[in-house]
């Protein structure tokens, strides 16, 4: 009996550095991918930033749709939303500080998200698309009419980051940038893993699948989900600061329905409900499309169109999510 109660004890401990140790190797990975981006493509570090940047876009948008499943083509609000609370400040408040930026840019994300999730989350279904699409044209038009703090439709530029802890400058070959950004995103990367695995990531994944079993057990659904929302936000806006640390320069391009649309083609090429899918669907998408249409400046729209067509009818789970069911299909079949 006691040794019944002890491998029972022992088990949950046994599991526990299991996914910690994945989740090790797992940003190891992303690491040493992003180190030989750095050293293969010198001089696409700003692309490599830039994709960087959108990639929390996606896993801000993978925490809202692939675990709570809302319906939403209107995230690139709450990006925007950051990246002009980041350019502001620098540009009208002299907080030229890139790590205050990125916290002022979480904040005015968090605080979009907010907002956004209030007016969203009154709908289902076509309705919450229909919402968010209106939601993200408010948040544009609104930029674009207080030019006096946006710069309207000529942008907010005149952003000046200091130098990260005084010591690392931004150049012109966008290291430090890269760098900060590499940074940013392995930070984000972790707490969102810590996030989807604790209670409240387990009852927003309740949540997508039966609401109504989960409101019975007693759970606020609406609260629920407009803390992930708010939580969702800040990810974007971190994004969005990052991408105006990086740029210098915010423009309305930055909350168009056009990104929004994008970034969730980006997490379904991926995988949804998987923070690796929504890494994996961002580089694929974004290098890709930086490829074609060098290659082909006229009809690239439709190699990318062609290639998202064959993702979605021969790997319906996406790239990252369809790899790994090749996987577990060979392990079965080997033993």
């Amino acid at each position: 009996m006691a040794a019944v109660e002890q491998s029972s004890v022992a088990t949950p401990a046994a599991a526990r550095p299991n996914w910690l140790v994945r989740d090790l190797i797992g940003l190891a990975v992303i690491l040493a991918i992003a180190a030989i981006g750095y050293f293969l493509f010198p001089n696409n570090l700003a692309l490599l930033t830039r994709i960087l940047a959108i990639a929390l876009l996606v896993l801000s948008i993978d925490l809202v749709t692939g675990f709570c499943g809302i319906a939403t083509l209107g995230h690139a609000a709450l990006f925007g939303a950051g990246a002009y609370a980041a350019g502001i400040a620098a540009v009208h408040w002299g907080i030229t500080d890139p790590l205050l930026m990125v916290v002022i840019g979480a904040a005015g994300g968090a605080v979009a998200g907010l907002i956004s999730g209030a007016v969203i989350l009154r709908g289902h279904g076509l309705a919450q698309l229909v919402l968010s699409i209106a939601v993200v044209n408010l948040f544009h038009e609104a930029a674009n009419k207080a030019s006096a703090y946006t710069g309207g439709s000529d942008g907010l530029s005149g952003i000046a980051p200091d130098p990260i802890f005084g010591m690392f400058a931004f150049d012109l070959w966008g290291r430090t940038a890269y760098g900060f950004a590499v940074v940013l995103l392995a930070v984000v990367f972790i707490l969102l893993r810590l996030l989807t695995r604790s209670p409240f990531g387990m009852l927003c994944r309740g949540i997508k699948e039966d609401p109504i079993r989960v409101r019975a057990m007693g759970a606020s659904v609406h609260g629920t989900l407009l803390k992930m929302y708010v939580i969702s936000g800040l990810v974007a806006g971190v994004g969005g600061a990052l991408n105006a640390i990086s740029t210098q320069v915010v423009g309305l391009d930055s909350l168009s329905f056009t990104l929004s649309a994008e970034s969730l083609v980006m997490l379904v090429l991926g995988g949804t409900g998987s923070l690796y899918g929504a890494l994996v669907g961002t580089v694929s998408f974004m290098w890709f499309e930086d490829f074609v249409s060098a290659a082909n400046p006229f009809h690239w729209l439709t190699i990318v169109g062609a290639l998202l067509i064959v993702v979605v009818l021969f790997a319906p789970r996406g790239l990252y999510g369809s790899a790994l069911a090749l996987v577990d299909r060979f392990r079965g079949s080997g033993k």
